[in-house]
């Protein structure tokens, strides 16, 4: 990892001198998308991101969502916070989830690993958990 590190490190201090040549061919290298349209200077931003997500890996599967999200611009989801409590009334029956400390979810004397478990096991289907419990709202709507 080291070595994979140090030739990051040259790769990035390269870009800083590469022709716009140098840049198209290094991206088709490092990216299996199509060119962006950017000039050279604002290329390297994206090449430098995948220069770096090959060596260190790329984003998590949480900020990919909220970046597609965000990107969407359809909906707005808040965080669970640690010490959060959710109530939820489904079919006359009052349910209250609380998060933890450490970021648990925890119901009906139980820890999951998920709000979107904890929905399913209450309606019996599939549900996103931050719909259920009112984290998630379409925009402009959302406080």
């Amino acid at each position: 990892m080291s070595r994979q590190r140090d030739n990051l490190d040259a790769d990035l201090a390269a870009l800083a001198t590469s022709s716009p040549a140098q840049l198209r061919q290094r991206w088709n290298e490092a990216s299996k998308k199509p060119l962006p349209r950017l000039s050279p200077t604002m290329l390297r931003l994206p090449l430098a991101y995948e220069l770096q997500a090959k060596v260190l890996g790329g984003l998590s599967r949480v900020a990919q969502q909220r970046l597609a999200q965000a990107a969407s611009a359809k909906t707005q989801t808040r965080s669970a916070s640690p010490g959060m409590r959710l109530v939820r009334e489904w079919q006359g029956k009052v349910h209250i989830v609380t998060i933890s400390e450490t970021g648990e979810v925890e119901w009906n004397g139980q820890t999951w690993r998920s709000l979107s478990e904890v929905a399913r096991a209450i309606t019996g289907t599939r549900w996103s958990g931050p719909a259920f419990f009112g984290l998630k709202q379409r925009k402009g709507k959302a406080a």
